[in-house]
């Protein structure tokens, strides 16, 4: 058998520790005390290998040397300073005398401390672009002259030049763009060389969101939904009853052969709010809406009719229910659920680290034309899908002639 020894122990909490870190585990319990049931991830850890070996319970916590057994914050930190300088180390080499590209954002943490977040982008040996996390830094504030400060530090420290910067890319917010003052303009007084690039991806974002809420339609149409899902999915109850209403209504299909069955089909999700920040979480939003509509409408009108339930709530669903048994609500849903479907495979792709400039603008054209041909040959296909759909939820079709 293998005999631990002092110097295997001392492996032991560093794999425990790359473990931990790798996974995105805490370490720490909330009570770490000999009495205590939960000490956290860390110790159980080594207690449970320490478990299945005699050896390693031999010269583990209490049996350890009392100056020798590694466990508190200090040497942890230590050890995680350790790894990190390591793979900032190997993300240098990588880089090696290449030219690169730094993107930067920032934002604040559970503790309302300013983070600015580097990455960097550049070419492998081979050609392949590749995309490096490098550090997360605390800022004292988000002006332009602070966060080019400590990114310079940061290069510094980590033997890269500044000069060796061909790329930029931010968000559009002042501090970051700006023609004068703004962390853009601070990077190209120091090398020319260093383009700045506006993140495609938050432009068709930012695109998408001041569009939609230009037309008025569109722009009620996802307030309304966002209110409906609030009224859905106000209790754990409602979403319950949710869930066992969209199974019922799954295994009702399945038996009538209107849906196909198979590995990976035909499972239940939840409806999920939109967010201007993420603008793919309105397409996600719209086909929750949309897969979830009977089982949102049983709900609805439980709640509407459950006299046990405040009256608010009541008012409530019968608001929401009128709301999304309209033909206006239902035939929007399923516009925006087509144009966004469009949108959507140009947004994620736009965020993918081996795209670039120039395929990025072909995917722009490409997505430009879906759009038109969804506008000039798309009207008869999706008019026959609303109404096919409002037939099967018993929503009433107006008369569209008379418009």
């Amino acid at each position: 058998s293998i005999m631990y020894n002092k110097a295997s122990y001392n492996l032991f909490l560093v794999d425990f520790i790359r473990w931990l870190t790798f996974q995105a585990c805490a370490y720490r319990g909330h009570d770490e005390s000999p009495g205590s049931s939960n000490q956290g991830n860390f110790l159980h850890l080594v207690r449970f290998l320490a478990s299945y070996s005699k050896e390693v319970n031999a010269v583990v916590l209490e049996n350890a040397p009392r100056n020798a057994k590694y466990t508190s914050h200090t040497v942890q930190l230590e050890i995680l300073t350790l790894l990190s300088s390591r793979v900032k180390e190997k993300i240098r080499d990588e880089i090696g005398t290449s030219k690169f590209c730094i993107m930067v954002d920032e934002a604040q943490d559970e503790s309302k401390k300013e983070q600015m977040a580097l990455v960097l982008r550049f070419p492998s040996t081979e050609g392949f672009i590749q995309e490096r996390f490098l550090d997360v830094i605390h800022v004292t504030d988000t002006t332009a002259l602070t966060l080019k400060k400590a990114i310079c530090k940061v290069l510094s420290d980590n033997n890269l030049n500044v000069q060796d910067i061909r790329g930029q890319g931010y968000d559009g917010a002042s501090n970051m763009r700006g023609e004068w003052n703004g962390l853009k303009a601070l990077i190209l007084n120091d090398c020319p060389y260093a383009y700045y690039v506006h993140c495609m991806a938050h432009q068709l974002q930012l695109a998408l969101v001041a569009a939609s809420r230009e037309v008025h339609d569109v722009h009620n149409f996802f307030q309304n939904a966002n209110f409906i899902i609030n009224v859905v999915s106000a209790s754990t109850k409602r979403n319950n009853e949710l869930l066992a209403n969209k199974a019922a209504e799954t295994a009702r299909e399945i038996e009538l052969g209107e849906l196909d069955t198979g590995k990976g089909q035909n499972q239940i999700g939840t409806l999920q709010r939109p967010g201007d920040t993420r603008w793919s979480s309105h397409f996600k939003s719209i086909q929750s809406l949309q897969k979830m509509f009977g089982a949102t409408v049983e709900v609805l009108r439980s709640i509407a009719n459950d006299r046990a339930a405040s009256k608010y709530s009541r008012g409530d669903a019968v608001g929401a229910l009128k709301i999304i048994m309209s033909f206006d609500f239902v035939f929007i849903l399923h516009l925006m659920e087509k144009i966004m479907k469009i949108t959507d495979v140009l947004c994620q792709t736009l965020q993918k680290k081996s795209l670039d400039i120039l395929n990025a603008l072909d995917l722009v054209s490409t997505t430009k034309v879906l759009l038109g041909k969804l506008r000039e040959d798309g009207w008869d296909p999706l008019l026959q899908e609303v109404q096919s759909f409002c037939l099967k939820h018993e929503i009433d079709i107006p008369d569209l002639n008379s418009r």
